[in-house]
């Protein structure tokens, strides 16, 4: 019997991790994926089908099913209830309708590519003040309010604080530069919303970038991206007008009239756009392959130490700081050849090479504009690199277009395409 991959997540990492998986081992594996959903959202591109009045439910959702079947995948449509690693199965519950009875999965091969929780429920006042871009519901919501009852009032747009668990304490990145802490999960959708928010205003006659008011938990918003990239960042901001606060430690409330922050702080705030922390599934906590906070412990290969048969990609893994797809797509492709190796499919010195983390990023500015930002920096590389313009916008709205295109398998070309045009054609 051939062995049994299952793949826990159907979005980005879950799907990619599915895909690489079958173009690496072939037909030596079963796969199959489950996911509590039967679509993929394509969570990137909401801000800017928000700002644009589009509602993002129409246009950026992939039948997942589908997707998978063109590579021979299972899908289950399931509610993940427990992870057994010492028994080598996944408890789950279908729910296409109510009332289905609780099963089990067994497994030879686990990878945990299940996301997180986004905690919107920790922050009091969220429900009755807060907006977000996180899921159609909050972009739709956010979409109607700029329609029917925004009242041209002040805004503010930052994170709440991110508790990264200390599954990254003995990682080792770019020749021994010690894994860094992150106070917040991941700042380039505040930094977007930010620059397109204000774009919005522009149009339709409401004001400009004085007022906002971006505020983060750390010293330096978008840490990750470097100090160079941010500094540029911020000086551009700065000469717009936004307004800046951070250091803001955490989100305490938001209120009718603004947020109040954990440092002592209060920004006055009609409209209250907010991030909050990334929490692990409940399923995933206290578990043997879990840190403290219920990230997935890897190894630089997104192997767990205690149970090499585990894997992890996308933002279920502690080693996944910042919460960025980028970093994602790079761990499916490390997860599959770790698995093709154990097949016989690919030699150790190809499979085993480490995971090399990159901040890449594209973030809609409006007006048909966008930033781009390559950086490795934060950990211990060389590169920092930030462009601004119309190229980044459409790389961003081509890479969608693709992605929908080839159900997910981007082509091996495009990331150093989009790395020439980006940086390059805009340089000369």
């Amino acid at each position: 019997m051939k062995p049994h991959v299952v793949v826990l997540g159907g979005n980005f990492a879950g799907l990619g991790s599915a895909q690489k998986i079958r173009e690496t081992c072939g037909d030596s594996v079963r796969i199959t994926v489950i996911d509590r959903k039967n679509y993929l959202l394509f969570i990137p591109n909401i801000p800017a089908e928000v700002f644009e009045d589009r509602d993002p439910s129409k246009t950026l959702k992939m039948d997942i099913a589908s997707a998978l079947d063109e590579d021979g995948v299972e899908f289950l449509q399931a509610e993940i209830k427990a992870i057994d690693p010492d028994k080598r199965q996944v408890d789950f519950i279908p729910n296409e309708r109510p009332g289905s009875a609780p099963d089990t999965i067994t497994y030879d091969y686990l990878v945990v590519a299940v996301g997180n929780r986004l905690a919107y429920d920790k922050i009091e006042g969220f429900a009755e003040h807060g907006h977000t871009v996180s899921d159609f519901y909050y972009g739709n919501k956010l979409r109607h309010f700029l329609a029917n009852d925004y009242k041209g009032g002040p805004i503010a747009v930052g994170s709440a604080r991110f508790h990264q668990g200390d599954g990254t304490k003995d990682i080792k990145l770019y020749g021994g530069h010690a894994f860094p802490t992150a106070e917040a999960a991941c700042e380039g959708p505040p930094v977007e919303v930010m620059l397109s928010m204000a774009s919005w205003l522009g149009r339709h006659g409401k004001g400009g970038p004085n007022k906002i008011t971006v505020f983060t938990p750390a010293n330096l918003i978008a840490e990750d991206a470097g100090e160079e990239v941010v500094g540029k960042l911020l000086g551009i901001a700065g000469s717009m007008g936004f307004n800046y606060v951070n250091n803001s430690k955490d989100i305490t409330r938001l209120t009718k009239d603004g947020i109040e922050l954990a440092s002592g702080k209060k920004i006055d705030a009609e409209l209250k756009i907010v991030f909050p922390d990334w929490v692990p599934h409940d399923f995933m906590k206290g578990l043997p392959i879990s840190d403290s906070e219920g990230f997935v412990v890897t190894d630089v290969t997104m192997r767990n130490p205690k149970y090499p048969n585990v894997l992890a990609a996308g933002d279920a893994a502690a080693i996944t700081v910042p919460k960025l797809g980028g970093i994602g797509h790079a761990q499916c492709e490390i997860v599959a050849k770790q698995i093709a190796k154990d097949m016989g499919k690919m030699a150790a010195d190809e499979a085993d090479k480490p995971l090399e983390p990159v901040v890449y990023c594209i973030g809609d500015m409006g007006n048909n504009m966008a930033f781009y930002i390559r950086s490795n920096s934060w950990f211990g590389g060389p590169d920092q690199i930030l462009t601004m313009g119309h190229i980044p916008f459409l790389l961003k709205m081509q890479y969608k277009n693709l992605f929908f295109k080839n159900k997910g398998k981007m082509p091996e070309w495009g990331l150093n395409a989009s790395i020439l045009l980006a940086e390059k054609l805009l340089a000369a």
